[in-house]
């Protein structure tokens, strides 16, 4: 997919680029396949703001994708490309062999004509065919991957995202993620073939505040622009320093930018082969 940059006609034209989507086969998604999603505005059940700058946005429908792809040896044709506005990848329309149709993570290469498979044995490795670890050759890339066995796609899931399968041992494979992390996953996991597609999404420049606003993200306001009473970061004339403090905090007094927050002895430990690089900032 490439990026669109029109001519600087305006202020908001001028630092902006889009998706040409010219990679879209069909516009309109399938019926039988799509719910109203209510947006939330990033509050709870009880009304609390839990998750900030959220609210607001075009209505948006989602597609219900397959992330299990549990129609076992049952061979699948790609019928469109689509466009999700909840993900950064395209989806594919895809349909089996009894006619059942079904949305699945598009990955880079898919095309309209082209068949997919899903099993629960060794089947051959192309892209969008779906198995356990344990049968996909070492060295290939992989996304929609598992952390328990039946469960569905859980990781490499983003718009360009690849992990890597490293090696195999008795009960486990050794996965590299886009993250850097090397981790064991049990080889019962499946994974889907191939990385997924769409790699430029993270080249757009939205260029304008009333871009975000559309897709529901709500402005953000840096802590040294607040009052001592909201953040840690305010007061003072102008932009002034944080102060006597060790280090950046967040809106609630914890250290922020670059701060590991896993946390130490986790039981999930032992399957993490190498940590992943955390970028200083």
């Amino acid at each position: 997919m490439p990026i669109k940059i029109y001519k600087p006609t305006s202020d908001g034209r001028r630092h902006s680029s889009v998706q040409s989507f010219s990679d879209i086969t069909k516009k309109k998604p399938e019926k039988s396949l799509v719910v109203f999603l209510p947006p939330s505005s990033g509050r709870n059940n009880q009304g609390v703001l839990t998750v900030r700058h959220q609210g607001g946005g075009v209505k948006q429908f989602y597609r219900l994708v397959d992330f299990k792809l549990t129609k076992f040896d049952m061979e699948a044709t790609v019928l469109a490309i689509e466009y999700d506005p909840n993900r950064g990848p395209r989806i594919a329309l895809v349909q089996y062999t009894d006619g059942v149709k079904a949305y699945v993570l598009a990955p880079e290469g898919l095309k309209v004509g082209d068949k997919i498979m899903s099993s629960q044995k060794a089947i051959e490795a192309n892209v969008g065919s779906r198995m356990p670890l344990e049968f996909i050759p070492v060295g290939m890339f992989i996304h929609n991957l598992e952390l328990t066995p039946g469960k569905g796609g859980q990781l490499v899931r983003g718009a360009g995202n690849a992990a890597q399968l490293l090696d195999k041992e008795e009960t486990h494979v050794l996965v590299k993620l886009p993250s850097g992390e090397v981790r064991k996953i049990l080889k019962e996991c499946a994974a889907t073939v191939g990385s997924m597609g769409n790699a430029d999404y993270a080249l757009i420049r939205w260029g304008k505040a009333g871009r975000n606003r559309m897709r529901g993200i709500r402005p953000r306001v840096n802590g040294k622009n607040m009052n001592p009473v909201d953040h840690p970061h305010g007061g003072g004339e102008g932009h002034n320093p944080i102060g006597q403090k060790r280090g950046p905090q967040t809106i609630y007094g914890k250290p922020a930018r670059g701060v590991k927050t896993r946390k130490p002895g986790k039981w999930s430990d032992k399957f993490v082969v190498k940590s992943r690089k955390v970028k200083s900032q």
